[in-house]
């Protein structure tokens, strides 16, 4: 994990990176509903484990030196049934202040951790106008 994920507040990631820059892109891991501490937010509540997860997407966004801008693609998995995916996709919605970039929302059987509803994977590329 990088030191600087987590000094910017993410949670530790033993065994994976968080992210992987090449050039103007960033390789990005599924984030998931853990606040620095690494405990799951929002338990049984798939808007605030959505805010949660594009909070940490956003903290490594800008560690690496991407913004939300350049977000290509956005794909939300959400635990159980459609009531969950429409709450989650409703915060997906209030946190991008309702301008969503391209995305997918997909239901899915489980993910990762004990009591995690939400997860949010995302193709982060700087357009060559902007890259660094």
């Amino acid at each position: 994990m990088n030191e600087l994920e987590r000094t910017a507040g993410l949670a530790a990631t033993p065994g994976y990176e968080y992210a992987r820059r090449t050039d103007s892109q960033l390789h990005v891991a599924g984030q998931v509903p853990h606040n620095s501490s690494g405990q799951l937010v929002g338990v049984m509540d798939p808007l605030a484990q959505a805010a949660q997860c594009l909070t940490n997407l956003n903290t490594l966004l800008s560690v690496h030196g991407f913004s939300t801008h350049d977000i290509q693609r956005l794909v939300v998995y959400v635990v159980g049934e459609q009531e969950n995916l429409t709450r989650a996709w409703a915060g997906v919605q209030q946190w991008f202040s309702g301008t969503v970039p391209p995305a997918t929302l997909l239901g899915v059987a489980c993910l990762g951790h004990p009591g995690q509803l939400v997860e949010v994977d995302a193709t982060v590329i700087k357009s060559s106008a902007q890259a660094q």
